[in-house]
Order: C-alpha cells, then structure tokens, then sequence
C-alpha cells in the first residue's frame, strides 16, 4: 500500500494515540489552504492535496472555517440558532469524509462503509424532524437561546458566548464525536483485510435500533403536538387521533403516551445511545475503551444534560402537571417502579417546620384568649 498520512503503528491501542495519530499532522492545517489555492479547479490536483491531507486535518479545517462563518452569521442576524441547522448534518459529512477518504485512498472496509451509510440515515431522520418543526425558516431561533441570552444580559459577554460555545465548542464537538471513525481508518491502514464479524453486525443494527426508537419518539411527539393545536383552535380533536388522546391529554399540554410513558426524552436517549453504540464499536475494534476519542462523546452527554434541564425547567414553569410527570417517570432511564418519587428530605423539613410553626401560634392563640 503506498505512503499515505496516516501512522504506522505497532498494536491496536496506538491507533487511538493522540501522539501517534493526531499531533504528526497538526502542521498540515498551515499549508492546507495554499495548496487548495494553488490547485485551482482542477479536479485532479485537488484529489492530489486531498489524498495527501490526514482526513482528520481536513475535517478540523473544515470545523475551524464553519465556526467562523457561523459566528459571522450568529452576530450579523442576532439569531444564535446557525449551529442548530447542522446539527444533524456535519457528523454524517466527517463519517462519509472519513469513508470517501479511505475508499479514494485504496483502504476499502465494510465497517466505515457501514458507519457512513448509519451516519446518513441518522442525518436524514433529524433533519427531516427539523426541518418539518421550522426550524430552517427564515428567522426561526430555538427559544432556549433567547431564555440564556435574557440570563446573561449583556451583550458584550453574550457576543464571548456566542463565540466560544455556540460557535467554536458546538463545531468541534461535531467534529470530536466522529472520531472513532478516525481511529477506524487508521485501525484499517495498518491491519490489511477486515473481517466484518459478528460483532460489527450487533454494533451496526444496535445503532439502526436507537435510530428507529428515535423515529418513533419524533412522531409521536409530533403527532401529540399537531393534535394539540388542532384541539387549541378548533376545540376538537383531529378524526385521526380521536383514539389516541383525550381532551384531558390535550389540555394537558405535553405527551404522556407511548415510549414517553417508560421516558420523559426517548428521543434524546436513542440520540446519546447512537454516538455511544459508535465509540464503543471504534473500541472494541482497537482494544481500547478509554482514549482521547471518547472526548466527543462525554462533551455530548453533558451536553445534553444541560439541554435537558434546562428544558424542563421551562416545561414546569409552563405545565402545571409537568412535576407529576417528572415524579413518576423517569428523565432518560425507564423506572422499575410507576409510583411517584419520595419528597425530597430538604423539603419534608421544611414541610415539617411550617407545620410546627404552626402548632405553636395555635397554641399561643389558645393560651391567650
């Protein structure tokens, strides 16, 4: 196989090395734009620089320009969603990168061929979902934003946020949950032949599941929703729905039913559990679970968390019975249990205390007449 930018390695584990596989190449993001200038339009000379960029290095060029431009947009419309509208594309462009790349390169391997094709499939569903809820409408901003952007309340360092989480964090962080991938191709470069074995079957239909329940968990909400503002204009349930809700679960507000019954964010559990499913694949095929490519993933979840409490703090401030909801179901993992959680100790004693102060100022009451 010819010289490729890509390390030699001596085991597995290496192909995860950030010393290894990462820093080597770093330097390539300095001549890369001189060398697309200097190749032009022609087609063949840009296949030549493309062939002789480390993949990663391209898509971490590609990051840093998006991010900037984002930014640009973010601050020039005041509308701080542009990172939003590649959400659910940029992931699926690095993994059918990294797959081209290989396929361009001579390393041909049915498990990037299957992880790019997943990724496509997983792009498609969210951006379709996002797309039918306006969210590529001229102007359309995710209400949360303005909610963060009232908290902050300044505009100078709401211009610092805008740059350094909205704009460069949430780009590389696309970029960082790819990067098993990478480690993939690099696992591929310097083992020869793949096996597609048993394994990388259950890896592959495990993340085809999570993205099925997450289709599943879009409609239904979407399908509560359309009926809900049915219901809210016209006083009366759509005829398809009429055997799927109440006006008591219309009036309600939010969607109980179905896998929102067993989960307050189905959807957001199968999204974590794809990119999860795509770390521990890249792990087992390196024999390493723990490395700098698990970086993407953990950045994720957090991310989620704090998405995901911030939601619905607003749903209970929104949903008189949203905390009924929240006591009995749980937020991404089923409970064993359908009854409600205990009160909370804090608020037994206080609970406690105001019923001992009470106690007392009706004794008082009583000694004093």
């Amino acid at each position: 196989m010819v010289s490729l930018p890509l390390p030699r390695v001596e085991s597995l584990a290496d192909c995860t090395s950030f010393k290894f596989t990462v820093l080597p190449y770093l330097a390539q993001v300095q001549w890369l734009p001189a060398s697309l200038r200097e190749a032009g339009w022609d087609l063949d000379s840009l296949k030549a620089v493309y062939l002789a960029t480390n993949p990663l290095v391209s898509a971490l060029t590609l990051c840093t320009v998006l991010a900037g431009l984002l930014f640009l947009a973010a601050e020039i419309n005041r509308n701080y969603s542009q990172i939003d509208r590649f959400w659910s594309i940029l992931p699926a462009v690095y993994n059918v990168h990294y797959a081209t790349w290989a396929r361009l390169a001579g390393i041909r391997t049915q498990t990037l061929d299957t992880i790019a094709v997943i990724s496509v499939l997983w792009s498609l569903r969210l951006t379709f979902n996002y797309w039918r809820r306006g969210g590529y409408s001229i102007g359309s901003e995710d209400y949360r934003w303005q909610i963060v952007r009232s908290k902050v309340n300044n505009p100078f360092l709401f211009t610092i946020f805008d740059f350094t989480f909205i704009a460069a964090t949430q780009s590389l962080l696309l970029l960082l949950i790819t990067t098993p991938t990478y480690a993939l191709v690099v696992a591929a470069y310097n083992q020869g032949p793949e096996v597609f074995g048993l394994p990388d079957l259950a890896f592959s239909r495990a993340a085809l599941f999570f993205i099925i329940i997450e289709y599943f968990a879009d409609q239904q909400q979407w399908n509560f929703q359309t009926a809900k503002q049915e219901y809210q204009n016209n006083a009366r349930i759509p005829e398809p729905f009429k055997d799927q809700y109440t006006p008591e679960d219309l009036e309600r507000g939010f969607v109980v039913s179905g896998l929102w019954s067993w989960s307050r964010h189905p959807n957001f559990v199968a999204e974590q559990a794809v990119w999860l499913t795509m770390y521990l694949w890249a792990a087992y095929r390196t024999e390493t679970y723990v490395s700098w490519t698990g970086i993407g993933l953990l950045g994720y979840l957090l991310i989620f968390q704090g998405s995901t409490r911030l939601t619905e703090t607003i749903s209970a401030g929104k949903y008189p019975e949203y905390s009924e909801y929240q006591a009995r179901v749980g937020r991404f993992i089923p409970r064993l249990s359908v009854e409600a959680k205990k009160t909370k100790p804090t608020a037994k004693k206080a609970v406690a205390k105001i019923e001992q102060s009470e106690a007392t100022e009706a004794t008082e009451a009583k000694k004093s007449n």
